[in-house]
């Protein structure tokens, strides 16, 4: 892994908040885009920049991909994930996207239940 290319990855919001929420639970795609509050688009575009410097990695089952983080790249890296864990305490936004995990999981949602309401909405239900 090329450090310089992994500070650019660590250099955008969204990529920090993705790793954040990543370091509580896998998630797949929809998952991310309704906790972060992000298109489907914009998270798989910071999820492949994600996969391209192996901070994250994946686990596809049926038609779902689930991302979670590399564990290697943790291992490597360990005070720069130590610190950035720190710093996730104190960002107001990692604050409120912790509070949609909790949320989220106490609704009992799943990836699928997702897709379907995603559908749904797409074609005016």
């Amino acid at each position: 892994m090329n450090l310089a290319e992994i500070f650019k990855v660590l250099g955008d919001e969204t990529r920090l908040r993705i790793i954040h929420l990543l370091g509580w639970q896998e998630c797949c795609v929809g998952e991310i885009e309704i906790i972060l509050g992000i298109s489907q688009s914009n998270a798989s575009r910071h999820l492949n920049r994600l996969k391209q410097v192996q901070v994250i990695t994946f686990n596809k089952e049926a038609q779902w991909v689930y991302y979670r983080l590399n564990q290697q790249f943790i291992a490597e890296n360990k005070l720069l994930y130590q610190y950035l864990k720190g710093k996730f305490k104190d960002l107001p936004e990692c604050k409120r996207d912790l509070q949609r995990v909790k949320k989220y999981k106490s609704s009992g949602l799943t990836c699928q239940d997702l897709r379907e309401k995603t559908k749904q909405k797409n074609r005016g239900l």
